[in-house]
């Protein structure tokens, strides 16, 4: 007997030895498989972060004016600076009160949530960490199988080994799923309470902390008395940690809170046109994907100033029957830097995305003549520079094929004209005819130097405007006049942020100087008599039915076609320029559609110069200005019954003085004195008649 319990105690020991040997090879292959997987994830690295993220666009003041969804989620990015702190203490609480102090699992939760399960017979309560969470969101789908369960375990662990604790809580509210479409914390804030994420008060954190658990269970757009029992329980939640006091729960739980309304969820979006062509930009200016810009988060800052574009739209509105077909392209730009801050690229966008602001070609007219006549001035010409307007037969090419230009309804001065009253009467015949001294390449370089990148026709009538051009493209070149013959390419981005707020591009253009400034002065002083009854001669200056309407100082050209209506012009502070026509050039033949173009920029220039101090056109050193007789282009005298102010380059201006008047006063003095003589000798024969 005595035997067989020693031999059972020997057995026992040696199953014992066993024991502890297997758990000791366990522990240690437990050991160096967490080793290895700890080592393994630490050579893998940081994992990337990057989530489709929705850029961003805003105007010159700050506005959000639009953004570019993923799939038509709304995806923002904000720093855990910005973010209130009621927000980050409400998730916390709820999500995973131990979050700083364990390493990515919660093996007390863990415990607690399986015996929950077991006892309830079914899965009740979870246990997933923030970092678990933050890793199936960022990696993973959402099916409930063992792999999936490892591959987050592995993820877990390597955002754990690789990034700090804030870095990972900053990352999972901006990626949690607030419902309807709505990821992170800051486009949850602007889609339930329409603020930012830093605005958040405690009872609107609270209520949003409380849907991540069930979206379609929990938002208070589905079901506002469930949202409001899970608000309870966060902020329950809250007192339980020590962040509030029941007295605060209480308040914060009976705060009326006021939530957007579908209208204001549904933006009314902000000068599509714009933003179509900033977009554009994205792509081929900085050369970005087009995923980077649909999931990067960027914020991109842009030139657009949404009280001129409101103008503009207002003005189209009021101007243009909303029955008719109309189209029409705006563009408003500053000369001094080249932002463009307002743009219409046709009547309505949803109907025709197409851009007539920037795609368009269509005939300028006579607002290609600026260009002809700085060139001209460059030639020799000044402002004084007669040339007969009368109607004239041109020959040209070596097959001497001929060309005919006509006046608007067909008046000429039939006698000589000056530069002046040429570009203020729009005479198409003065303009050919110094197209055709310079030589027809000269209006093509000249315009090629100011930015116009269209294909221009070598022909007499280019005088006349009759290649399409893109408006925008007139409307910087006038602006390079404007600006002293700087030319500048207009600006649509001033900055470009990454989702961390690191700035990746930042406009920095310089301006190139392709005109003589004391010309360019001179050409933009020329384009003010548009507006300046002093130039009347056998018509009226072209800007005769809307110079009433103006309050400023403005330099301006208007032109027309047969299918096309333009008007450009500027201050010393903006620039704006409009087309209207048809898109299937169909012909304007009503008045007051010939007059829209004219009224709506002459209104638009007045209301958007409404707050700005009047500056007028400052002279450079090089230029001087005197009194001219309009008709002769000479110095004006006491005689002269018109007397004009105008610009020449220094050494150029008018030195003899005009004597017309003059000798048409001493002709109309003797023609009195002789009535007087016949009168008297008639008196006195009927004095000797008695």
């Amino acid at each position: 007997m005595e035997i067989i319990t020693n031999e059972r105690f020997k057995a026992t020991i040696k199953i014992m030895r066993a024991l502890v040997i297997i758990g000791l090879l366990c522990t240690a292959l437990a050991t160096i498989g967490i080793l290895g997987v700890l080592s393994y994830a630490k050579t893998q690295g940081a994992p990337p972060l990057a989530v489709p993220l929705s850029t961003l666009l805003y105007a010159d003041d700050g506005t959000l004016i639009g953004e570019e969804r993923h799939q038509g989620e709304t995806r923002y990015w904000v720093s855990l600076e910005e973010m209130s702190q009621p927000v980050i203490d409400a998730t916390l609480s709820i999500e995973d009160r131990s979050f700083f102090t364990h390493h990515g699992f919660d093996y007390k939760r863990i415990a607690g949530a399986i015996i929950a399960d077991i006892k309830a017979m079914a899965k009740v309560q979870g246990a997933s960490t923030i970092t678990q969470q933050y890793a199936r969101n960022l990696f993973l789908e959402h099916e409930k199988t063992w792999d999936r369960k490892l591959t987050e375990a592995f993820y877990t662990i390597r955002l754990e080994l690789n990034y700090s604790k804030n870095e990972i809580l900053e990352g999972y509210l901006n990626t949690i799923y607030y419902g309807h479409g709505v990821y992170g914390i800051e486009a949850a804030a602007n889609y339930y309470f329409g603020k930012s994420a830093s605005e958040l008060s405690l009872a609107e954190a609270s209520m949003l902390a409380g849907i991540p658990k069930g979206p379609s269970r929990y938002s208070p757009f589905v079901n506002e008395e469930k949202a409001k029992q899970r608000q309870k329980i966060v902020l329950a939640s809250m007192v339980q940690n020590g962040l509030l006091s029941d007295k605060t729960a209480k308040t914060a739980l009976e705060e009326e809170l006021v939530y957007t309304t579908k209208e204001n969820i549904e933006r009314v979006e902000v000068a599509p046109y714009f933003q179509d062509v900033v977009k554009n930009e994205l792509y081929t200016k900085l050369k970005l994907d087009k995923h980077t810009i649909e999931t990067g988060g960027l914020r991109v800052y842009t030139t657009l100033d949404p009280e001129l574009q409101k103008v503009a739209e207002e003005k189209v509105q009021s101007y243009i029957h909303k029955d008719s077909e109309i189209q029409l392209g705006f563009v408003a730009m500053e000369p001094k830097n080249g932002e463009v801050k307002a743009l219409i690229g046709g009547r309505d966008y949803t109907e025709s995305p197409f851009n007539r602001a920037t795609q368009a070609e269509r005939q300028p007219g006579s607002t290609f003549k600026p260009f002809l006549y700085y060139a001209a001035l460059e030639k020799g010409y000044t402002p004084s520079t007669q040339i007969r307007s009368e109607v004239t037969t041109f020959s040209y090419d070596d097959d001497r094929s001929t060309y005919t230009p006509h006046n608007y309804n067909n008046y000429y001065a039939n006698d000589t004209i000056s530069l002046a009253q040429a570009i203020a009467l729009s005479d198409n015949v003065y303009a050919v005819k110094t197209h055709l001294f310079l030589g027809e390449d000269t209006l093509i370089k000249t315009a090629k130097k100011l930015g116009i990148t269209s294909k221009l026709e070598k022909v007499p009538s280019l005088a006349l405007g009759t290649s399409g051009v893109k408006l925008l493209e007139m409307v910087n070149a006038y602006s390079t006049i404007g600006n002293g013959g700087n030319l500048r390419k207009p600006v649509f981005i001033t900055k470009v942020e990454n989702y961390k707020g690191e700035v990746i591009y930042e406009n920095d253009q310089k301006p190139k100087q392709v005109l003589d400034p004391d010309t360019a002065f001179v050409t933009t002083h020329l384009m003010t008599g548009m507006f300046d009854s002093k130039l009347n001669d056998y018509t009226a200056v072209t800007g005769t039915t809307i110079s009433k309407k103006l309050t400023r100082f403005y330099a301006g050209k208007s032109g027309s076609t047969r299918t096309d209506s333009w008007m450009i012009g500027f201050s010393p502070q903006l620039v704006a320029g409009i087309w209207t026509g048809y898109d299937q050039n169909k012909t304007l033949d009503l008045v007051a559609e010939k007059q829209y173009a004219k009224n709506i920029w002459a209104s638009f220039m007045e209301e958007a110069h409404k707050d700005k101090t009047p500056l007028p056109f400052t002279p450079p050193e090089g230029v001087v200005g005197v009194y001219v007789d309009p008709a002769s282009g000479l110095l004006a005298t006491k005689d002269c019954p018109v007397s004009r102010l105008t610009f020449y380059k220094k050494g150029t201006e008018p030195t003899e003085a005009c004597t017309k008047h003059a000798e048409a006063g001493d002709q109309k003095e003797k023609k009195h004195k002789k009535e007087d003589k016949e009168e008297k000798g008639f008196f006195k024969r009927i004095f000797d008649w008695f």
